[in-house]
């Protein structure tokens, strides 16, 4: 199966004879790629520049990378047809940015109600969910790797509370992929906009709400000074997965070695990056807290109910859109069924108690 090449040629464990080969002997390659993040962003733009440097590192020197930032190349949301017209090699970003290419991708970073950190690598790795990837970008010359994970999501950033279905309605909120369609069946207004654009979208008034990441990075993004109800837990992204995509033509000119080089980097920061969120967001929250005033709120079971019931549509809309669309979705609801029970069962269960004693 196609997975299980993708697997046991990545090497997943980097101490593989694959990845010993002397760089020496591969030749020098350039690796021009460019991100949909701002330069030094907290979380996702350090990201993004951690993992160009480490694809550097890993070879040895065999692969050097030049890695350019949201508008230093191209603009955040043109990296996608930059590296398809072979521009450049490879971009970093989120895959849900591009679903007026082909609304599938969006499955490939999250969906509503989708797949939490642990779910979405058991599919992609494990599962049918890389292959599915690759037939879905194939129709534009490119092929993805998993390549960063914010975890689940806050809800946003709000002006007003939120206790109502219908306080969604009229509101204007920058909110991208299949979450910015549950809130448009709800009424909202919505836009994807780039990182670098949303600070002064909201503080000018030309959005009520955004959603961004969570704690640790949005701390650094300031919405604190426009919007003062920050909601925690939202269905839109429960576990974001992030992308390395290369032109396809290229990927393919490359050695093995220099493939599973390429892999072993973008899997490794593909963890990093979710543990580091993880490490961070508790701190940044109380600090979001206690330095700036930030009320925090969760979605009451009304708000809840009303956006699992837009998702249904919106999943059928998806899935209606061609035979591709439908393929993914069906795949990626039964195996997020099948590895969401087991993990309720067991690690579910186990955090509810725990945190039930000790008064979490």
């Amino acid at each position: 199966m196609e997975r299980r090449k993708f697997l046991t040629g990545a090497a997943i464990g980097t101490a593989g004879a694959a990845l010993a080969t002397p760089s020496v002997a591969q030749g020098t390659k350039t690796m021009t790629i460019v991100s949909t993040w701002p330069r030094d962003m907290p979380g996702l733009g350090v990201s993004a520049q951690r993992l160009a440097e480490r694809i550097t590192e890993l070879s040895e020197g065999a692969i050097q990378t030049e890695y350019y930032a949201a508008g230093e190349r191209v603009g955040a949301l043109d990296v996608f047809d930059e590296v398809a017209s072979g521009n450049s090699q490879a971009y970093i970003g989120a895959d849900y940015y591009w679903t007026g290419k082909h609304p599938a991708l969006a499955y490939f970073t999250a969906v509503p109600f989708g797949m939490s950190f642990a779910e979405i690598n058991a599919w992609c790795l494990y599962g049918n969910g890389m292959a599915l990837w690759d037939k879905v970008q194939d129709q534009f010359g490119l092929k993805g790797l998993p390549a960063g994970n914010t975890g689940t999501q806050a809800g946003g950033w709000f002006n007003l509370e939120i206790e109502d279905p219908d306080d969604f309605k009229g509101l204007k909120m920058r909110i991208p992929g299949q979450g910015g369609q549950v809130l448009a069946k709800l009424g909202a207004s919505t836009v994807s906009l780039p990182g670098g654009q949303i600070y002064e979208n909201l503080v000018s008034g030309t959005i009520d709400a955004t959603e961004w990441v969570g704690p640790y990075n949005d701390y650094f993004m300031k919405f604190y000074e426009a919007a003062k109800y920050y909601y925690t837990g939202g269905m839109h992204e429960p576990g974001a997965q992030l992308s390395l995509t290369s032109n396809k033509s290229w990927w393919s000119s490359l050695t093995d070695w220099e493939r599973n080089i390429i892999t072993a980097a973008a899997l490794e920061e593909n963890a990093n990056s979710y543990y580091e969120a993880m490490a961070l967001n508790g701190e940044y929250l109380i600090r979001l807290q206690e330095e700036h005033g930030v009320e925090v709120r969760s979605f009451n079971d009304d708000v809840w109910d009303a956006m699992g019931e837009a998702a249904e549509e919106v999943f059928e809309e998806t899935a209606a859109y061609d035979a591709l669309a439908a393929e993914v979705n069906e795949d990626f609801q039964s195996s997020m069924r099948a590895v969401g029970r087991g993990i309720a069962l067991f690690e579910g269960q186990f955090v509810n108690q725990r945190n039930r004693i000790l008064g979490l």
